[in-house]
């Protein structure tokens, strides 16, 4: 590092001389502090690995309610960690569901306030039979951490908890923190929003920061400014009272199943396009400089599909894959069971079927409007002899934030220090609705730096953590807090 990469440490002061210079005894002290920080997070690597192994091994499951002491027991881990790292009023409060854990440490008065946002539960491990090694015995492998959370959200909550520990040990953070840790990100985030207006002078702060998405590609670091809204409905598809014999009364009874394919059927046009009246009609299109920038990304559409082991894409028909997946709507069928699936075969006619749905939006889309949409055309094509209960679940809002956001922007550098390649903009086809709540309830823009990868097998068996990545992100984290001042003075 060379004397004019080392930016000086700002706690929002004037820190001139009378004459009008700068204080070199003020620039030399703070410059070391950095080189320290980044000096102990290179000797703490072994340590930050082990210690993320166990905060892996808790099956933190939010959406299984067997793993609610599961949930509890880690959150406490998280607590009695930050409790020894110098945090402050490190607290476990109660929600109708899983704990939210805060904490702060607030030494520097008059410095901006930076809110951390992080979740510790984790999708379900199913289906277990794919996994290479057990989902919540972390293994290391080609350079990669294999576990479920490794990547959503455990590994990249860590980058800033470690970051944060080293800068408060060598009294190196030049703003102050309040971190928000809950437990039911992955269930849609129920108890959140209402702690959030409970707790507003608790969580009161300058900007948020939140890591829980990807680079765009290994090598490339990234800062997300757009997150796609979500909307996720249940069907269940009612017939006969029970199951029949399909020969005896099969054709002038209608099979729900069948009915419940048709239902899903008449949601796309041929082209794959959502044929639900109305649910385009509040989307923001692309602007032509944003289609330009996307355009200009090494995207490699062919690697993409191999990785995927797919032999083809269907884009929305006027765009790019990578111009769908980031900024057009979509409507998905996320799961349908019903009648028999066993071995065998056995002749039967079900008597119910069931299919669960999830929209992910973009703006302006409102997730209440889209559900109303879905469920007027539904029920307009309910076949006869059939009942269709309507169940709806978390919905979220999509979300934009400027990019020339000074939180955006000292992000942007902190990237570029940390991996030393200029990072891109992208958008992320995922839903993360507390950047919405976080705005609309404390008045804050949220800064999206992931440190995860498109192959990390986020949701899905095998997830993983690109150990150079795990590393890379605390670093720029300690990056992050360090350059924070000078953007937002």
């Amino acid at each position: 590092m060379t004397q004019a990469d080392k930016p000086l440490l700002c706690s929002g002061l004037d820190m001139r001389t009378p004459d009008g210079s700068g204080s070199q005894q003020i620039e030399t002290h703070q410059e070391i502090n950095m080189d320290l920080v980044l000096a102990r997070l290179l000797s703490q690597q072994d340590d930050h690995l082990d210690e993320l192994i166990e905060l892996l091994r808790f099956p933190s499951v939010s959406a299984d309610s067997t793993r609610k002491a599961d949930l509890h027991a880690c959150a406490e881990h998280l607590r009695q960690e930050l409790k020894l790292s110098g945090f402050k009023d490190v607290i476990l409060h109660r929600t109708a569901g899983h704990p939210v854990l805060t904490a702060s440490w607030k030494g520097r008065p008059g410095a901006p306030t930076v809110l951390v946002y992080g979740h510790y539960d984790v999708q379900p491990e199913d289906p277990l039979d794919l996994w290479e090694s057990p989902p919540f015995e972390p293994e290391l492998r080609d350079g990669r951490i294999y576990a479920r959370g490794s990547m959503d959200d455990k590994g990249q909550l860590y980058t800033h908890v470690k970051a944060l520990q080293a800068m408060i040990a060598l009294d190196a953070l030049p703003v102050n923190v309040v971190l928000l840790f809950e437990g039911e990100e992955e269930i849609g985030s129920p108890s959140l929003r209402p702690f959030l207006q409970e707790h507003k002078e608790l969580l009161n702060s300058d900007c948020a920061v939140i890591s829980d998405t990807n680079m765009f590609m290994k090598g490339l670091p990234s800062i997300t400014y757009g997150l796609k809204g979500l909307c996720y409905i249940e069907l269940d598809v009612t017939g006969p009272a029970m199951d029949l014999h399909s020969g005896s009364y099969g054709g002038p009874v209608v099979n729900p199943v069948n009915a419940l394919c048709e239902l899903l059927a008449s949601l796309y046009d041929e082209n794959g396009k959502v044929a639900v009246k109305g649910f385009y009609d509040a989307v923001v299109d692309l602007t032509p400089q944003e289609r330009e920038a996307f355009a200009a990304l090494p995207f490699d559409e062919a690697a993409f599909r191999a990785d995927l082991k797919v032999a083809g894409l269907r884009p929305e028909p006027g765009y790019t894959a990578l111009e769908h997946l980031w900024a057009r709507p979509t409507c998905d069928v996320n799961g349908m069971h019903g009648g028999f699936i066993g071995e065998g075969a056995k002749t039967v006619l079900p008597s119910r079927a069931n299919a669960k749905l999830s929209c992910r939006l973009v703006p302006d889309q409102d997730p209440e409007k889209i559900a109303d949409l879905l469920e007027a055309h539904l029920r307009e094509r309910v076949p006869v002899g059939i009942e269709l209960k309507v169940t709806r679940h978390h919905n979220g809002r999509p979300v934009i934030v400027p990019m020339d956001h000074a939180v955006i922007q000292a992000g942007m550098e902190a990237l570029e220090k940390a991996f030393g390649v200029k990072p891109v903009y992208q958008r992320e086809g995922g839903s993360i609705p507390i950047v919405d709540d976080f705005k609309d309830v404390l008045g804050v823009d949220t800064l999206l730096m992931g440190f995860g990868l498109p192959e990390g097998r986020c949701h899905s068996p095998n997830e993983n953590m690109e150990l150079e990545n795990f590393f890379g992100g605390i670093r720029a984290a300690a990056w992050f807090y360090h350059l924070l001042p000078n953007y937002m003075k």
